[in-house]
């Protein structure tokens, strides 16, 4: 007998017709739709997972990198002539045209930093004022020029900017005045008094943190060095960067220019124990779907198991008429192979639905569970975001065809080795 090519269409015809029992082996189409739904289920909600991580992730590290600085350079404090200890930068001004001459730095701003109360109207809030220049302000990607804010910037230089959660809190919007309450304000004979101004909201923004727009509040440099009593000093130094993911390539520059009184700090110093929290939990998150997955498409060796008893008479003359071992694993991997096949490709096309139409779906679940269901206060952004990577999506693939392919093989080696004698004994 002539050899015919792997996977021939006899082979799937065979198989195809092996997938539409008939009534009487009703148990093989159930277990086959039970395999196809849990497949589904499973790739569903790994794509799903993936997405929702990677997005979480992107949205943070967005958050972070829009509204605060790449590189924070520190003062390590020095003594000056009279023998007293200084805090702070005191030639700012040179030491930021040397950071902003630095190859893929963008900016480079003095800055004077307090914690400070602010009242209006009977509300009473804590908040960290950032004492920075006008265009320092207008360059940061979530809080100036092109942020998600109202008011007019322009305008900074006549009184503050404040985050959305706080003028909210105050009960305040842009035109409104508001009291900033200083502890360490103007030095008297009888001790240091409380410093108190009353300023005019010209910019609200929404950075998208919850913990930034609650707490954090802009007033022009200048202003900040008076109103702290940092006249011709700066705090510190803003620095942002061209590429903050190679933000160790710059530390090396950024301290020469800085001087040896000078301390840096980066975004993943600040941040890194809990980026790398989310490493762990995406790593252990995988491998729990992966589980579920393996478990999805353990239902295939059942569904394949009962189908080879029930066929065991049609195996037994398919050998006999001169089908080869090979041909009968084929067609009975075909049986399997089709239904992870199937249920991969379904839960790719829910999967992706499922991250491209995110905002609309989470907010028909927060409708019909009456709201509340998410609270940026303990999430710290203000929606669940989803962000389809293609290299998630063939994880997921690869994955579902392998483990169905793999756990498909037994149950049709199993079948192809099948004596026909025995299969037709009793026949």
């Amino acid at each position: 007998m002539a050899q015919t090519a792997p996977f021939s269409r006899f082979e799937r015809m065979i198989a195809w017709r092996y997938l539409r029992a008939r009534r009487a082996e009703g148990g093989v189409s159930v277990m086959t739709w039970i395999s196809l739904i849990g497949i589904t289920l499973a790739v569903f909600a790994l794509i799903a997972t993936l997405a929702v991580r990677a997005g979480f992730r992107a949205e943070f590290v967005d958050t972070i990198l829009g509204a605060n600085a790449h590189v924070t350079v520190y003062p390590a404090g020095h003594v000056n002539e009279a023998g007293v200890m200084i805090k702070g930068f005191e030639d700012y001004e040179a030491i930021a045209a040397r950071l902003a001459t630095i190859p893929g730095v963008t900016r480079a701003a003095p800055l004077v930093r307090g914690q400070v109360m602010v009242s209006s109207q009977g509300a009473t809030n804590g908040a960290e004022v950032f004492g920075l220049s006008p265009e320092a302000l207008k360059s940061i990607p979530r809080v100036g020029l092109g942020a998600d804010a109202y008011g007019d910037i322009e305008r900074y230089g006549e009184g503050i900017a404040i985050g959305s959660v706080l003028a909210r809190e105050l009960g305040v919007t842009v035109g409104d005045r508001v009291r900033v309450i200083s502890p360490n304000g103007a030095k008297t004979a009888f001790g240091t008094s409380p410093r108190v101004n009353a300023y005019e909201v010209v910019y609200i923004f929404t950075a998208g943190r919850y913990d930034i727009d609650k707490t954090r509040l802009y007033m022009p440099f200048t202003e900040a060095q008076v109103y702290f009593n940092r006249e011709g000093l700066a705090d510190e130094f803003e620095v942002m960067v061209a590429d903050p993911e190679a933000i160790d390539a710059y530390y090396g520059p950024l301290y020469e220019a800085a001087g040896g009184d000078a301390l840096l700090w980066t975004w993943r110093d600040s941040s890194g124990a809990y980026l790398r929290a989310l490493d762990i939990e995406d790593n252990i998150m995988f491998i729990i779907l992966s589980i579920l997955v393996l478990i999805a498409t353990m239902n295939i060796v059942s569904g394949l198991i009962m189908l080879v008893k029930n066929k065991g008479r049609d195996i037994g003359i398919l050998r006999t008429i001169g089908l080869t071992e090979g041909s009968v694993l084929r067609v009975f991997f075909l049986c399997g192979a089709f239904t992870g096949i199937v249920g991969t490709v379904l839960g790719v096309v829910l999967g992706c639905l499922f991250a491209l139409y995110i905002d609309p779906i989470f907010s028909a679940v927060n409708y019909l569970a009456g709201g509340g269901v998410w609270d940026p206060s303990i999430r710290g952004i203000y929606a669940l975001p989803a962000k389809l990577q293609w290299g998630d999506v063939l994880s997921a693939v690869s994955l579902s065809l392998g483990l169905s392919f793999v756990v498909t093989y037994f149950p049709a080696r199993r079948a192809a080795r099948m004596n026909p004698v025995e299969a037709l004994r009793y026949e």
